[in-house]
């Protein structure tokens, strides 16, 4: 294989003496941080969907108020209104936590072992696997943009 016009390119390519099981932990590392990266998505989704509800809770005790349920009005803007998600946390304050307290660690350990490891390539399990699983010389099977399989 001409390594110039098919298969990873530089950035891709397994550095020397970086075993098959190095590659797999790697993988494995960066696979829980990409899952990571998912549940970070849906604390942010919380974090909105819950302000939302809140602002909405405004026009809820509006329209209670005109229904004539004042008590209910009252009820609703008293405790539920603002109220914090868990103890003394709003969810921007989990957010925050979260960020500091696991993901950015996380996220910089990650960094660090491809850093130490495997000259800081990324996405060496992958590009592996590509390589195993296209199909020489087809057209949709370009080892990457912008280039012609070769058989």
């Amino acid at each position: 294989m001409n390594e110039h016009h098919d298969g990873p390119d530089a950035a891709h390519r397994r550095p020397r003496g970086v075993s098959d099981t190095t590659v797999q932990a790697l993988g494995a590392l960066s696979k829980a941080l990409e899952t990571t990266e998912r549940a970070r998505g849906h604390l942010y989704a919380f974090h909105q969907l819950t302000g939302g509800a809140d602002f909405e809770l405004d026009r809820a005790v509006g329209l209670l108020r005109e229904a004539g349920h004042h008590a209910w009005a009252d009820r609703v803007q008293r405790e539920i209104l603002g109220r914090n998600v868990i103890p003394g946390h709003w969810t921007f304050q989990i957010v925050e936590a979260y960020n500091d307290t696991y993901y950015e660690p996380f996220k910089a350990a990650e960094k660090e072992a491809r850093q130490e490891l495997a000259e800081g390539k990324d996405h060496l399990l992958e590009a592996e696997l590509k390589e195993e699983r296209r199909t020489g010389g087809h057209p949709d099977h370009s080892a990457r943009p912008g280039t012609t399989p070769q058989e």
